[in-house]
């Protein structure tokens, strides 16, 4: 069930992020790099993450500007994310598994510090501006950080029991 306050949003936040941790913390580099049968490793979800949680804050700073808010980005559509992971992982091909654990670390604080700046009310009190749906910035936010460490974290415990 999505979280309601903000309280919620963190705690849940905070618990899903150290579950992941506590995950990433046990695996070898090597191990981070495996690629699956789709191309995509470890590595790749880990910093797939941070980079959602840097498009939520975009989101969020767009429509809060008025601006026109390009979800999921600029020239793809919902339903072309398949095409548009397949590029971001292009992008961030270069990265190393010690980078993508910092860069999720680092936008994770980002966001969690972010959203200790929002009042409920600018949480939850609405729509978030520019989303064209129902959902609240706090609702965003969630599928931004709490449910994408949860569904990393399952992606990783499935690879590594797939790798034995």
């Amino acid at each position: 069930m999505p979280a309601t306050s903000k309280s919620e949003l963190l705690v849940v936040g905070d618990k899903e992020y150290a579950k992941l941790m506590t995950l990433v913390a046990s695996l070898d580099p090597a191990t981070a790099l495996v690629k699956d049968d789709d191309g995509t490793s470890i590595k790749d979800v880990i910093a797939h993450r941070a980079h959602w949680i840097d498009l939520y804050l975009g989101w969020y700073a767009d429509g809060q500007a008025g601006k026109d808010v390009a979800f999921p980005a600029p020239g793809y559509k919902w339903s072309e994310l398949k095409r548009y992971n397949a590029d971001l992982r292009a992008r961030q091909a270069g990265l190393g598994w010690a980078e993508a654990v910092a860069l999720l670390g680092d936008r994770s604080a980002v966001l969690r510090g972010f959203l200790e700046g929002l009042s409920d009310g600018e949480l939850y009190g609405g729509p978030m501006k520019g989303a064209k749906n129902n959902w609240t910035p706090g609702r965003w936010a969630e599928a931004a950080g709490p449910s994408h460490f949860r569904s990393a974290a399952k992606y990783i415990r499935a690879r590594l029991r797939a790798m034995v």
